[in-house]
């Protein structure tokens, strides 16, 4: 008979089948019985430990103290001091006496009396950046424009700054301030220019101002 054919067999199959009824045939009957309950609860009781200390052994006691030596302080040996004899000094001859010879005083020298300290006159104040109006020869009154009386404006002020040469003739106009604005600025400027002011053989700034009335043309 071949394996196959083995395996084939009913036999062995009914064999293993009656083998696992009987095992379960036991387990039913150990429940039943309460067996499995005693298991379960010899399993489930708590396990003690118990831990043993080791008992250590008490310490020796310390040694005794070794016995303090007495030490006998030396001997100190006093010596007298030695006193040597009293020196005596030979005699002194008599020595002749000294002259002394006493030298001129110089005659005191002249006191020279420092002439008197002129201070110098104090530096004149300095003149101020931008001087307040100027002095002019020439100064042409700037005409009402043409443009302003066209746009109603009936009065207006101009507020400049001139730059004068050392040789007193206006180098720059600047316009500061303008009521109207931009209206009078053009005309202001034409006619500041040609301006003829007092030399002062510096260049300076002076701020000037002008005011435009429609009554006085």
């Amino acid at each position: 008979m071949d394996f196959a054919r083995q395996q084939r067999d009913p036999t062995r199959h009914l064999i293993g089948i009656a083998f696992v009824v009987l095992v379960h045939a036991l387990v039913i009957w150990a429940l039943i019985t309460g067996l499995g309950k005693q298991m379960v609860e010899v399993i489930k009781k708590p396990l003690s430990a118990t831990i043993i200390e080791e008992i250590k052994a008490p310490p020796p006691p310390p040694p005794p103290p070794p016995p303090k030596k007495i030490v006998e302080p030396p001997k100190v040996q006093v010596q007298q001091p030695y006193v040597p004899p009293p020196d005596i000094p030979p005699p002194v001859a008599p020595s002749e006496p000294v002259i002394a010879s006493v030298a001129p005083t110089p005659p005191a020298e002249p006191v020279v009396i420092a002439p008197p300290v002129v201070e110098a006159p104090p530096a004149p104040p300095p003149k101020p950046a931008i001087r307040q109006g100027v002095s002019c020869g020439t100064m042409e009154k700037p005409t009402f424009p043409r443009e302003a009386i066209k746009a109603g404006v009936q009065k207006g002020q101009v507020k400049a700054i001139l730059t004068i040469d050392e040789k007193g003739r206006v180098a720059d106009v600047k316009i500061t301030s303008a009521e109207p604005p931009r209206v009078f600025d053009r005309v202001v400027r034409e006619t500041l220019v040609d301006w003829k002011c007092a030399a002062d053989g510096t260049k300076y700034q002076a701020s000037v101002e002008v005011n435009f009335t429609l009554k006085d043309e």
